[in-house]
Formats: structure tokens, sequence, C-alpha cells
């Protein structure tokens, strides 16, 4: 009997058929999934990527309570027209913190994977409250509420815990000071400023909301939104593109 007779048989045969599919499955599932528990992460790591400060983080889930990510998407693909327009495609390793990831698919406002640093505080805060004064185009809601509500964290250690079981490695001293460095990063002038700077090194602080007297939403969320993309040095990635 031929090896193509032999796979008729197979063929005509519901239940071998049945049986072969299903052991077919069982050995690509295996092959796939069975490394993956012997693997930390299948994200490779990226030098200058870190956990969100406090309030950062506190920004980030104001971004997410009013649906920013419904029109706003966080990765630039690697297309010339996306690069050339936003910057640097996105990286995993970016989002490794991400809990959940704002990558998206829908852009009815342009993409904010590399927004940070690219305007001022003061523009995000005119653009917050009233976006048609900085982008006469624009069809975004304004939220000037969030210059007037105080930011209020019940317990923001355990936001930060939390994210540290899902994988986020904050320490104990970063859990235990979470409030106070949250409130330390939108006032200098506070005592606990010093501890800040040795718990997140190279991060930036200052009054983000134009009014010093309080902490508000519009604070931690112009803080979360000066920090994307800032994190990774992307000449580096551009210099070994000219290499090649």
């Amino acid at each position: 009997m031929s090896l193509m007779n032999k796979h008729g048989i197979i063929e005509r045969n519901s239940m071998l058929l049945l049986i072969g599919i299903l052991i077919a499955v069982a050995i690509g599932g295996l092959v796939e999934i069975v490394p993956l528990f012997y693997l930390k992460s299948t994200i490779e790591k990226v030098e200058g990527v870190r956990p969100y400060t406090p309030l950062e983080l506190a920004g980030r889930n104001i971004y997410v309570r009013e649906g920013c990510y419904l029109c706003h998407s966080q990765m630039i693909r690697p297309m010339r027209d996306e690069i050339e327009r936003y910057g640097h495609y996105s990286l995993a390793a970016e989002s490794m913190y991400d809990h959940p990831f704002q990558w998206g698919s829908k852009r009815t406002g342009p993409d904010l994977a590399r927004v940070g640093n690219k305007y001022s505080d003061l523009w995000h805060t005119s653009h917050l409250t009233d976006p048609r004064s900085v982008v006469p185009e624009s069809v975004m809601p304004g939220y000037p509420f969030l210059a007037k509500k105080e930011l209020n964290v019940p317990d923001m250690s355990a936001d930060l815990k939390v994210n540290r079981f899902v994988g986020v490695p904050y320490t104990d001293e970063q859990i235990a000071n979470a409030k106070a460095d949250l409130l330390a990063q939108a006032n200098p002038d506070d005592d606990n400023i010093d501890g800040f700077e040795e718990r997140y090194p190279d991060v930036a602080y200052r009054d983000f909301d134009g009014n010093p007297d309080k902490v508000t939403e519009m604070d931690a969320l112009v803080a979360y939104l000066q920090m994307l993309g800032t994190l990774v040095d992307f000449s580096i990635y551009d210099d070994k593109a000219d290499l090649r």
C-alpha cells in the first residue's frame, strides 16, 4: 500500500482524523507553551525603562479612568510614515510595567508614545482644560475639573503592592514611602524630596499644573504624559541602524 493510500485511510475515517488532529495540536501546543514556564519574561529588558513613580502611576490611573486610551494609542508601528511623524517605533520593553498596556488600535487623536517633553507643562494644562485653545481643529472634550480637583489617593502603597504582585519591581522602601513620594514629586519644596531622589533617581519633579498650593489630578496626569517615551535613549538604536 502506497503512502498516499495510507493517508487516504485517515481522511476517510473521521475518528482517526480527529485523533490525528488532536495529537498534532497537542505536540504544537507543548512546543510553544512549555518553554514559557522556564522563562521569567519574554520581553528583552532595555536600559532606562523603570517603574512609574507614585505620581505618574496616579496620573496613569486618571488617564485610564477618563478613557483617554479610547482615542489615543501608545504604539508607533515600524512603518516609515509613522516613524517620521511620531518617532522611533514602540518597543515592548517600554510597556513592560503597564497593567494593562495602552497600545491600542484606534486613533482619533495622535499617538502619545513619544509625547513626553514634546510640549511644556503649560501647553498640556491648557490643552486638557480647553483643547481648542491650542489645537483649533481638536474634537477632544475638555477636562477643566482636573486642575480644580485635589488628588485624592486613599492608599497609594496598596497600588504599588498590586503592581509588584504582577511583576513590577517596586521595593519595600518605595511602597512604604509611596504617599510621601507622590507629594514630593509635585512639590519640590517638600521635606521628603531628598528621599524621593534616592528612590527615583533622574526623575522630573516640579509643580506640573502651575498651582503650588495643592497637588491636583492635573499634576498627576501631566506628570504621566511628560514621561511617556523619555526613558529610552533611541539615539543608540539609530546609531546601530546607521552602522548597518
